[in-house]
Formats: C-alpha cells, structure tokens, sequence
C-alpha cells in the first residue's frame, strides 16, 4: 500500500516550485497568454479595460492603497532585432500614462523567452510630479509574422512584497 501511495505522489506532484505553482490562471485567448493569478487577486470581467488590453488581474495594498495590477494585451508583429528597443519605448510610454509628468528610470532590461518564444522584459521604476512612486514591468512576446503579446505589472507602491508578487506572475507568464 505504502509503494502504490508513493508511486502515486510521484505520478502527481508538481515539479514547478515556482511560488506561483498550483494557483488559478488566466487564460486569455485573445493575447494568446496564460498567467497565474497570485492568493488574494481578483480578475477583471474585462468591462472596465482600455481596448488595449485583453485580460487583467488587481490588488489592494495592505492599507488599501497603492496596488498593483498585471494587463495583457496583444499587438503588431514584433521581429527579435527590435524587440528590446521596442519594449523599452512601450514601457517608457506606459510609465508616462501611469505616472503622469513624472519620471522613470529603467531598473532591469533583457531578453528572455515564453514557452520558446523570443521575449523582452524591462521594468522601470517611475514617480509622477506628485511624488507618488511605483514600478512598470513590461515583457513582450514575440509571436510569429503576424501578432505579439504583453504583460504589463503596474505597482503603486515600492513596497518590495507586492513588487514580487508582479514579477512572479510576469516571470510565470506562457503561451495558451
């Protein structure tokens, strides 16, 4: 009984010990991603989105201020040669929607892949001209002649947990 009770853990487990592992996702099908949806998130019926995105998850600060938000979306065919300049204007672009009159200095820039598609990640950290502070992560995903993807973290605070939890998700992120 022991053996058949071990050879069914093992059949079982689950080898992905990233800290995400096990959670719901998203599966957005319009920006071709799935991602993870981290404990006490919710996600947006979509209502409420600008048309540049597809599908979104939220949180609140611990005070119920200042939290963080992670967008898909899909876009134009993005070739590798341009994806790092591309990525890096589009998250500069979104530091300015998001933190308006502000400024942002990029804290990581790199490429990366999405279940074996070329990818690129930045993330900013951004202050607006009212001294509100927080932090971009954009990756972009390069998806064939025709189409590419995003996932946008948006935090509105720098407190280091809920910059974590944005990263996670972006860094868990795969093709449908």
């Amino acid at each position: 009984m022991a053996l058949l009770a071990g050879a069914t853990w093992w059949l079982t487990r689950d080898d992905d010990n990233s800290p995400l592992a096990g959670r719901p996702r998203v599966r957005d099908s319009a920006a071709g991603l799935s991602y993870a949806v981290p404990q006490g998130w919710k996600r947006s019926d979509g209502k409420d989105l600008l048309k540049a995105f597809t599908s979104s998850i939220t949180t609140s600060g611990p005070d119920g201020h200042g939290g963080a938000a992670v967008l898909a979306g899909r876009g134009g065919a993005v070739e590798e040669s341009t994806l790092r300049r591309r990525t890096e204007t589009a998250a500069r672009s979104n530091a300015e929607f998001f933190y308006p009159d502000g400024t942002s200095t990029v804290e990581e820039s790199r490429p990366t892949t999405v279940s074996g598609h070329p990818a690129y990640t930045v993330s900013l950290s951004a202050r607006d001209d009212g001294g509100r502070a927080g932090r971009i992560r954009l990756t972009i995903v390069a998806q064939g002649a025709e189409q590419s993807a995003f996932l946008l973290g948006v935090s509105e605070s720098l407190d280091p947990a809920m910059t974590r939890e944005v990263d996670a998700v972006l860094a868990d992120v795969s093709m449908r």
